[in-house]
């Protein structure tokens, strides 16, 4: 999962592009990286680190430019290369660099076929850089010593024919302005917004809206799925459905873990979403135990997802709802750290516990979702050791049984915590009293109910059916071998051992 945002504005756009960055922070955690433009010259700073790590002043004083697109990131393949970071860049036509969210499926084919039809080398085993070719090939195709909104279209329309798999994106095209797209059944997240500058209009693309909101963008609407948005250097907008067939099918997962509470996605709120999660939570335990035979004396949330969607719980089982994790919020997000060693120690300094709020009481823990297990393991056998008497769990999402093919980078399926276990079973690995999970309608109806006009969502995770239709067998087979931990271990260690090799030959 990465985070993305391009602005056309009237002024310099480093600092906005930096902010917004840093309010999808939550979105990519590995790397980030910034273009701008001053219309011939592009400008570029990409490293690993958090934002606020990879630009520094000296940084900030070279990224000249009223346009300019930005990108961070986490890697979908388990790798911490550098020259994976984006955006990416390529020379040919006009100069265009793009930053991506999202996994192509048939990235291995496309990468032969630039190479067969137009001799284009990929340099790196990013899916991104992948696309940036196809879209640099299809706007190559329209012969255009000056593209405009037409010819960015007639190239869009060309990726959508060619890529398979979820990809919301925004380009710079040198000289002519920033094009934004989503994939034709809109998997992944974009949206876009407006604000009065001193010279005109002024437009924002971003993967979620809470970045628009705190730059003073008003937002308008999401990208549609298939549509393009064409902002040009002078600031005007066009925009274009560029696929014959598009269907709203939006990543559910977005509302379960990833986006911001403060974001509205396809005309949902995230917020609302996690409260009716809550809801529905509620009112399945009081199926399960009716008459109050629950036997919860207090709702704990897991911090900070499961937080919304425990609250209004606790509210419709009559019970209280306490605040009994600290948790540190400089800990990234374990469940996308490769290696379980690395897992459990983040794990530990991750959480620590009010003591007071679980000694002699009958706990309900509430989390937004369980992958491995590592952490409401950990976290199980914390709440015992601080006194509770029992140790209830509640995940504001069901059962995660199936890899995701469209930009999260779960496990390979045998390291789920749910592979080939019933609930129970999986209440008895985690150390829980008992355990109760989301139904998948009742997940569904959360999202849904924000925006009756969505068909369905991508629930892939959960029920194994993968929108695109081209996922099978072997395809799982080949991204689990990639997926392992000892894969990534081993992938990690290589790519160590590299930079020390680099570093010591730059000191000799």
């Amino acid at each position: 999962m990465c985070g993305i945002v391009g602005i056309v504005s009237g002024d310099s756009v480093n600092q906005e592009i930096y902010d917004a960055l840093t309010a999808l922070q939550h979105r990519g955690q590995d790397a980030a990286g910034m273009v701008t433009t001053d219309g011939r010259h592009l400008f570029l700073r990409k490293a690993n680190g958090l934002v606020r790590d990879v630009f520094q002043t000296h940084h900030m004083a070279k990224l000249a430019g009223n346009l300019g697109i930005g990108h961070v990131r986490y890697p979908t393949a388990g790798t911490s290369s550098s020259a994976e970071a984006q955006p990416m860049y390529v020379n040919s036509p006009y100069g265009i660099v793009l930053a991506h969210n999202g996994n192509l499926t048939n990235a291995k084919h496309l990468q032969d076929e630039l190479f067969r039809t137009g001799l284009r080398h990929v340099n790196t085993s990013s899916d991104s850089e992948v696309l940036l070719n196809v879209f640099a090939q299809e706007l190559q195709e329209q012969k255009a010593m000056q593209p405009k909104a037409e010819h960015m279209f007639a190239a869009v329309r060309g990726v959508h024919k060619r890529c398979n798999g979820a990809y919301a994106a925004v380009a710079l095209v040198i000289g002519c302005g920033i094009v934004g797209f989503r994939d034709p059944n809109g998997i992944r997240p974009l949206v876009y917004g407006s604000r009065k500058g001193p010279s005109g209009t002024e437009y924002m693309l971003a993967s979620e809206s809470a970045a628009l909101d705190l730059q003073g963008f008003t937002l308008e609407r999401d990208v549609a799925p298939g549509e393009a948005i064409f902002i040009s250097e002078l600031g005007e907008l066009h925009t274009q459905v560029c696929s014959d067939t598009t269907s709203l099918t939006p990543c559910i997962f977005e509302h379960v873990y990833f986006a911001r509470p403060d974001s509205i996605l396809d005309d949902v709120s995230v917020y609302k979403s996690r409260l009716r999660m809550g809801e529905y939570l509620a009112a399945q335990i009081l199926e399960l135990y009716p008459n109050g035979d629950h036997d919860i004396d207090v709702v704990i949330p897991i911090p900070d997802t499961g937080r919304t969607a425990a609250l209004p719980l606790a509210h419709e089982l009559d019970v209280k709802f306490r605040e009994g994790f600290v948790k540190n919020r400089y800990i990234g997000r374990t469940f996308i750290m490769p290696g379980q060693h690395q897992r459990r120690s983040s794990v530990r300094q991750k959480h620590n516990l009010i003591e007071l709020e679980f000694r002699n009481k009958n706990v309900l823990l509430v989390d937004d979702s369980i992958v491995r297990s590592t952490t409401i393991r950990q976290i199980v056998a914390s709440a015992r050791a601080a006194g509770a008497n029992k140790v209830f769990v509640a995940s504001a999402a069901p059962p995660v049984r199936y890899p995701n093919v469209y930009g999260i980078d779960m496990p390979a399926a045998d390291e789920f915590v749910a592979h080939n276990r019933t609930e129970q079973e999986i209440g008895n690995l985690i150390g829980a009293d008992w355990l109760v999970y989301q139904r998948i309608e009742d997940l569904i109806s959360s999202a849904r109910e924000g925006n009756p006009n969505i068909k369905g969502f991508d629930c892939s995770v959960f029920n194994g059916e993968y929108v695109t239709g081209d996922i099978d067998a072997g395809y799982l087979q080949r991204l689990s071998l990639d997926r392992n931990d000892l894969t990534k271990q081993t992938r990690d260690e290589q790519y160590n051992s590299d930079q020390t090799v680099i570093e010591l030959h730059n000191h000799a």
